[in-house]
């Protein structure tokens, strides 16, 4: 009886070691929501912030408040990402609120980065 009990306990333990996720963000890397990590470059900030001003970019309004993690209501159209914002995040669309370009995740319309 003490076996199959040290042998559940061993059993649980690797099970809950395989289930924990180790994160390692190096400069530049953000980990977004469900764990997706986007590394943007200082130029590629700086080419999105200018992309903004100079595109004159209209900021989505909403009643709740567009955060990372949150999902982007379904009457906010989501935006293709330009290409020249770097490849890293060509796979997202961006909703521009608050100030802050939000990367959504097209699928599940989660945002998943927030470039302020």
């Amino acid at each position: 009886m003490k076996k199959l009990f040290i042998l559940a306990a061993a059993a649980s333990l690797v099970a809950t070691m395989a289930n924990a996720q180790t994160t390692v963000v190096t400069p530049g890397t953000t980990t977004g929501a469900a764990g997706a990590t986007i590394q943007i470059e200082p130029e590629y900030r700086t080419r999105i912030k200018s992309y903004v001003t100079e595109h004159k970019i209209r900021p989505v309004e909403t009643r709740e408040r567009i955060v990372v993690g949150a999902k982007v209501p379904t009457d906010v159209e989501l935006t293709a990402v330009p290409s020249d914002w770097g490849p890293s995040v060509t796979k997202y669309r961006y909703v521009y609120s608050g100030n802050r370009v939000m990367l959504v995740d097209p699928g599940t319309r989660t945002v998943v980065h927030e470039i302020d």
